[in-house]
């Protein structure tokens, strides 16, 4: 399911946790931007730093 700002902001703020995946890997979330509709996230798996993508990349579960 492509993610919108909306449900990335509640995946954001919840205290449960959820699989997010950019381009097929999982990824957290570690800030959003609602006026540009931009996420910055880091890989869960392996090295990498934080890369800010629009939310639109961005796929749950």
């Amino acid at each position: 399911m492509v993610m919108d700002v909306t449900r990335a902001k509640q995946i954001f703020d919840s205290e449960q946790t959820y699989q997010v995946m950019l381009n097929g890997s999982p990824i957290w979330i570690e800030s959003l931007s609602a006026d540009n509709q931009t996420a910055k996230v880091r890989p869960l798996e392996g090295g990498g730093g934080i890369q800010e993508v629009p939310v639109t990349e961005l796929v749950e579960g």
